[in-house]
């Protein structure tokens, strides 16, 4: 377990690394510019709401990680209990969700075809490195506690009303 301290800075620093990268480098990188579709003001409204909320998911996935478990979300430090706060109530998987959303309304934002391929790329990824690793990682970790959590909190979206522990 880290310190407070560190596992804030730990975690700060994989925010810029992993999302950093796949929704903010690599968007960057990817757009051209041209604005392939346009879905009028729709669009132009859900891009920067997805943008906000999937920042916002982000940044409270992130602290929650490093306030509650005292980790960072790199693979390398994690968390010595399981973290079922907060949006983890909700759905299993709020950081990649979050980027995903960011990801979906930078392409909306922009027009950009290209961003929702990337999106679709990422999500795939997301999934098989779920399936593969993180969910047989915490089933060992944590046999009880996640086989009940996953029971009753969906992968990728999210229930409704938030989850309590203790119920099924």
């Amino acid at each position: 377990m880290l310190s407070r301290p560190a596992a804030i800075a730990g975690s700060a620093l994989w925010f810029l690394i992993a999302p950093g990268t796949l929704a903010g480098l690599l968007p960057w990188l990817i757009a051209d510019g041209r604005r392939e579709f346009d879905g009028g003001p729709v669009t132009i409204v859900a891009g920067p709401l997805l943008i906000a909320a999937g920042l916002a998911g982000l940044v409270e996935s992130f602290a929650r990680f490093a306030i509650d478990g005292r980790a960072t979300p790199a693979p390398v430090t994690p968390a010595r209990k399981l973290i079922v706060g907060g949006l983890y109530r909700h759905v299993r998987n709020p950081m990649y969700v979050s980027v995903l959303a960011v990801i979906a309304g930078e392409a909306l934002l922009f027009g950009e075809a290209e961003l929702l391929v990337h999106a679709g790329i990422v999500w795939l990824v997301f999934h098989l490195f779920v399936r593969l690793h993180e969910e047989p990682a915490m089933r060992r970790s944590f046999p009880r506690d996640y086989a009940a959590y996953s029971a009753a909190v969906p992968r990728w979206l999210p229930r409704i009303r938030p989850w309590q522990a203790g119920e099924s």
